[in-house]
């Protein structure tokens, strides 16, 4: 069954600040309702019991992946809603970036809708997805990179989804290094290519073993194995895909200028 099918079977009928909540709650080894999310997580503290990050950061790999995939349908949704108004460009950007089986499409519509009916309450979400996958920064970077491509599929970037997407880059606790290359592949203008340099989080004096260096790292971390192991569903290959090529494309666009071999 794909993760869209899992997520979809396990979470039929939901509220909306329900799904992730049960999720976090079953990883965690106690209930968690909307009421008794603990304080870290933007509810009433009602859950405040030791060790409950601790059992958050290892829950069980299916728990995590299922995470990552309603993250992915409600943060999109909130996201597209940033701005007043989720446009066809945002809803077909979403299902083009996450390949979404035909058999899952209306059920994960219906989430989406759902989550779409206003932007607020995603900082929860992202809460517990920042929970959990605080060891796996790289997937996290994913998440936040799919996201632009949702809030960019209508030709610009809206203050209001800017300030959103910061806001998400905040809770996750992205290094900067990862925020400044994020920036630099979709906060630009036009159809224009972002700057090598930014995509690969180096200074354009930097020596050349260092840029050599800086590529290795990120296609060493972004890997799409590497994502996997870390928790990033298998369906989501498309986008992790993407991202490599976008690192490879850098590397090479550098190689070219300074004549590397």
């Amino acid at each position: 069954m794909s993760i869209w099918g899992k997520v979809v079977g396990g979470l039929g009928g939901f509220l909306v600040l329900g799904p992730l909540g049960a999720l976090v709650g079953a990883a965690a080894g106690h209930a968690v309702d909307k009421e008794g999310w603990p304080s870290w997580l933007g509810g009433s503290g009602k859950s405040d019991r030791p060790g409950l990050r601790e059992r958050l950061g290892k829950a069980t790999a299916d728990a995590r992946q299922q995470a990552f995939a309603v993250g992915v349908i409600v943060l999109g949704a909130k996201m597209a809603k940033a701005d007043g108004h989720v446009s066809k460009d945002e809803v077909a950007a979403f299902k083009r970036i996450f390949q979404i089986p035909q058999d899952d499409m209306k059920a994960v519509g219906a989430i989406f809708d759902q989550a779409k009916q206003s932007a607020e309450g995603y900082q929860i979400y992202a809460r517990q997805i920042a929970m959990m996958f605080s060891d796996s920064p790289q997937v996290l970077e994913e998440l936040l990179g799919s996201l632009y491509q949702i809030a960019r599929a209508d030709g610009a970037l809206h203050p209001a989804e800017v300030t959103f997407l910061n806001d998400i880059a905040r809770i996750f606790r992205l290094p900067p290094e990862s925020v400044n290359r994020l920036h630099a592949q979709y906060e630009r203008s036009g159809s224009d290519e972002p700057d090598p340099f930014a995509v690969l989080g180096v200074s354009p004096d930097a020596s050349d073993d260092d840029i050599r260096a800086a590529w290795r790292r990120l296609s060493r971390e972004h890997h799409p194995d590497v994502l996997m192991s870390q928790g990033m569903p298998e369906e989501f290959i498309a986008q992790a895909n993407e991202k490599m090529a976008a690192i490879n494309h850098a590397y090479d666009r550098i190689r070219q200028r300074r004549g590397l071999k």
